[in-house]
């Protein structure tokens, strides 16, 4: 039997990153993508994967990324995780170039890397009876809040972008899976978002208990897939206990009411 293969965008770091060590441990191929090669040398020598320096705001980078999938035999599985959140500031005062940037990475990079690898996505579905593609989307896709405005923004589209596929694409063996993440800390999200102010980054998770890790999210994206080949899972909102909605959330213990 061949060995599945998967795409992973966004992998050098956090929930990419952990994405693809999950899945290399359960025996997949993995063709790791990001930016920052430093990064994807250092994870290709940790797992194993392949690896392919691409922006995915980049239409050549994108056209490479698909030559690259046909040169190691097609793809199983799409997970488009790159994205990210740059800024906090109102509707008002926020940057327009963070606007734009959000929307770049976030909207039509995911729009990019899924039109490219489509086809490659359907020759395996002809193949071996199934292909998926999977997006990490935000919990910020479904509930508006203060000071978020862009990637709110950017999250919603990224949703309804989804939605849309899953239309498209039915009658086809596809899946087309979406997992929501509330919050998840990790080394870079809150960081990048405000501008590599530590202090701010950390007040985000200050007395939360047990928010979820990179390596949370990564199992629900390997689980979607590895389930039987009729069961999809279109949308998996993934928080940790603390977080009871995007508005909701418990600082401190989580004690038993007595």
């Amino acid at each position: 039997m061949t060995t599945r293969r998967a795409v992973v965008t966004g992998a050098s770091s956090g929930i990419g990153a952990a994405t693809v060590r999950l899945f290399r441990q359960h025996g997949w191929d993995v063709l790791a993508v990001a930016r920052r090669a430093d990064r994807l040398e250092a994870l290709a020598a940790e797992t194993g994967a392949d690896t392919l320096v691409v922006d995915v705001t980049d239409d050549a980078d994108v056209t490479a990324l698909a030559t690259r999938v046909d040169e190691l035999g097609g793809v199983d599985v799409l997970v488009n995780n790159a994205g990210g959140a740059f800024g906090s500031a109102s509707v008002e005062h926020g940057d327009v170039d963070d606007w734009r940037a959000m929307f770049e990475v976030n909207v039509l990079g995911t729009k990019r890397v899924t039109a490219a690898l489509l086809p490659a996505l359907r020759r395996r579905a002809a193949a071996v009876g199934g292909a998926d593609v999977v997006t990490v989307t935000s919990t910020a896709g479904f509930v508006a809040y203060e000071n978020g405005g862009g990637y709110v923004a950017a999250k919603h589209a990224e949703h309804a972008l989804v939605g849309v596929l899953r239309l498209e694409l039915n009658g086809e063996p596809i899946r087309v899976v979406e997992i929501a993440p509330g919050m998840v800390k990790t080394d870079e999200f809150a960081l990048v978002r405000f501008g590599g102010d530590r202090d701010a980054a950390a007040a985000v998770y200050d007395g939360v208990e047990a928010p979820l890790v990179a390596d949370d999210v990564a199992e629900a994206i390997v689980h979607a897939v590895e389930l039987p080949a009729h069961v999809n899972l279109d949308l998996v909102t993934v928080r940790p206990v603390a977080q009871s909605a995007q508005h909701k959330l418990a600082r401190g213990p989580l004690t038993p009411k007595v």
